[in-house]
C-alpha cells in the first residue's frame, strides 16, 4: 500500500468532486456541461486509478502476471495522454477557439491517435527500473506518453494566454494557477521518473476547473444574480409607464451593434468576449437611477420645466452611485466598471454637450456609446407617456442627424447600416414584456 498512497489520495479527492458536481447537478436540475468536463473529470478517476494500479504492478513483479501489467501500463499511459488531451479541447472550448473546418479538426485528433499506436505497438518493450523508492516503467512507449503530454500542455497553456482576452478576468488567475502545478508536477515527473506525482496534476487541475468554472451552485448564483438584477431594472422602468419591453429591445439593439463592430474588427482590442458579455447584462440597468426621480417628473406626460429636467438627469448619476456600491463586493470588477459606465455615462454625447460630466468623443467609455444610440432609437420608436411612437423612416434619420453631434459618427452610421436587421428585431419583440429579459444573455 505504501506505492500507492498518493494516487488513493488523489482519488478519494476526484471521487468527491464527481459526487458533489453530480449532486448540485440534480440539485439544480441542471444537464452535464457542454463544456468537456464530464470527460474530463471521469477520464481524470480513471487514470489514477490507473496510476494506482501500475504503480503497485511495478512494485510487485513477482506476484503479478507479465501480461495483467502490460496491459495495465498500456491503459495507464493511454488514459493519462487522453486527460491531457481533452484538457486541451476544454481549453479550446471556454475561449471558443476549437477549429470548425473537418480538415483542422481531424490534423488536432491526429497527433494524440498516433501517440495511442506508438504506445500500444511498443508496449511490450517497456523496461521496469528500480529505484531507490520506487519502481518505474521506461520505454518507447512512456517516452512517447511523455512528449505527447508535453506537447499538448504547452498547446493548452499557449491557447490560454493567446485567447487571455475571451476569459473572464477574475477566472484568468486561477486557470493560470492550475497550469502552472500542471505544468510544474509535470516537468517534474518527467526528469525525476521514480517519483510518480503525475495524480497530483491531473487532481489539482480538475478541482481547479470545477472551482473555478464548472460549481452548478455557482453557476445558478450567477443566474440567481442575474434574474434579480433584471427584475430591479424592469420594476424602475415600469415606473415610467415602460411596458412595452424596453430593456429586451435595447438589449437585443446593443447586442446587435456589437456584433457589427466585431465583425466588421472595429474597438476588437475592447470588444471581447467579456466585455461584450458584461455589456449585455448591464445594458438593462442603464435607467437604474430613476428610482431616485419623484413619479410626478418621470411619468409626466408633457414637457418638463428646467427643474423637472435637471431632477431627471440626476438619474445618471444616482444610476452610477447605485451601481457603484450595489456591485462593491461582487468580486467581478470589470462588470462592475462596465455597468457603472453604462448607469453613469449613456446620455453623454459625442459634441460634449451631454450629461452628467460633459464628455465628448472618445473620453466617453465605448459601452455608453453604444448603449446611447440603442436607448435613443427605442425611446423615439415607442411609444412613451408625452408622445407617440415616431415612424421608422424618421428614427433613423434622427439617428443620422446625430452622427457626430450626439453619437459616436461610426456607431450611428453602422446602426443606419443595419437597418433591416433592426427593424427585424423592433418587430420580433413587438408587444413583448421584459421578464424574461435574461434569455438574450
Amino acid at each position: 500500500m505504501e506505492h500507492i498512497k498518493l494516487q488513493l489520495g488523489a482519488l478519494i479527492v476526484l471521487i468527491y468532486i464527481a459526487f458533489i458536481y453530480l449532486r448540485e447537478c440534480k440539485k439544480y436540475h441542471r444537464e452535464l456541461t457542454e463544456t468537456l468536463f464530464d470527460e474530463l473529470l471521469l477520464l481524470g478517476v480513471i487514470s489514477v486509478i490507473l496510476d494506482g494500479a501500475t504503480a503497485f504492478t511495478v512494485n510487485n513483479l513477482d506476484i503479478v502476471h507479465p501480461v495483467v501489467n502490460t496491459i495495465l501500463h498500456a491503459l495507464f499511459l493511454v488514459s493519462l495522454d487522453a486527460v491531457i488531451f481533452v484538457l486541451f479541447l476544454y481549453m479550446l472550448h471556454i475561449t471558443e477557439t476549437y477549429p470548425k473546418g473537418r480538415k483542422y479538426q481531424i490534423l488536432l485528433f491526429l497527433p494524440f491517435v498516433l501517440n495511442v499506436i506508438v504506445v500500444v505497438c511498443f508496449i511490450d518493450g517497456l523496461e521496469y527500473v528500480e529505484g531507490a523508492y520506487t519502481n518505474y516503467s521506461m520505454g518507447v512507449s512512456a517516452y512517447t506518453c511523455y512528449i505527447m503530454s508535453a506537447i499538448y500542455i504547452i498547446l493548452t497553456v499557449a491557447t490560454f494566454f493567446r485567447s487571455w482576452k475571451k476569459i473572464e478576468s477574475h477566472r484568468r488567475t486561477s486557470i493560470f494557477t492550475y497550469l502552472v502545478i500542471l505544468v510544474s508536477v509535470t516537468t517534474i515527473q518527467m526528469i525525476f521518473p521514480e517519483i510518480l506525482i503525475s495524480s497530483i496534476a491531473v487532481t489539482i487541475f480538475i478541482l481547479g476547473i470545477y472551482m473555478n468554472q464548472e460549481d452548478p451552485a455557482l453557476r445558478e448564483l450567477s443566474k440567481y444574480h442575474n434574474e434579480t438584477v433584471m427584475s430591479f431594472a424592469n420594476l424602475i422602468e415600469n415606473r415610467d409607464n415602460n411596458t412595452g419591453g424596453h430593456i429586451k429591445r435595447t438589449v437585443r439593439y446593443v447586442r446587435l451593434i456589437t456584433d457589427e463592430l466585431r465583425e466588421r474588427d472595429y474597438y476588437s482590442d475592447i470588444l471581447t468576449d467579456e466585455y461584450v458579455a458584461n455589456l449585455l447584462k448591464s445594458a438593462p440597468m442603464h435607467d437604474i437611477g430613476k428610482i431616485s426621480v419623484p413619479d410626478a417628473v418621470l411619468c409626466k406626460p408633457g414637457r418638463l420645466t428646467n427643474e423637472e429636467f435637471e431632477q431627471m438627469k440626476q438619474h445618471t448619476e444616482k444610476g452610477g452611485d447605485i451601481i457603484r456600491e450595489t456591485f462593491r463586493n461582487l468580486g467581478n470588477e470589470e462588470y462592475r466598471k462596465v455597468a457603472f459606465e453604462v448607469a453613469r455615462f449613456h446620455h453623454e454625447k459625442w459634441n460634449g454637450k451631454g450629461y452628467p460630466d460633459g464628455l465628448k468623443r472618445k473620453e466617453i467609455p465605448l459601452c455608453a456609446r453604444i448603449m446611447a444610440v440603442a436607448d435613443v432609437f427605442d425611446a423615439i420608436s415607442e411609444n412613451r407617456c408625452y408622445r407617440a411612437a415616431m415612424p421608422m423612416d424618421k428614427c433613423f434619420e434622427i439617428i443620422a442627424q446625430g452622427s457626430g453631434q450626439d453619437f459616436d459618427p461610426l456607431i450611428a452610421e453602422l446602426f443606419v447600416e443595419i437597418r433591416d436587421k433592426v427593424e427585424a428585431a423592433h418587430a420580433d419583440l413587438a408587444g413583448s414584456s421584459d421578464d424574461d429579459v435574461h434569455k438574450l444573455f
